[in-house]
């Protein structure tokens, strides 16, 4: 693993992190902090996969 990695790595436990405690702190319904770990995980998913389109156009 190198530097970049485990940065990489670090940021996105940090943000599951800040998530998670985001939807425990409200004390929601399970079925309602199901919907919304969906939409953030797509989110997420959204974010990264522009990150790496970006990265693969430049030839990176």
């Amino acid at each position: 693993m190198t530097g970049d990695d485990a940065v990489q790595l670090a940021w996105f436990v940090g943000s599951l992190a800040l998530v998670i405690s985001a939807l425990a702190a409200r004390r929601i319904k399970f079925g309602d902090g199901v919907k919304m770990a969906l939409a953030w995980v797509a989110i997420f998913g959204l974010v990264f996969l522009a990150i790496w389109a970006f990265r693969m156009a430049r030839g990176g």
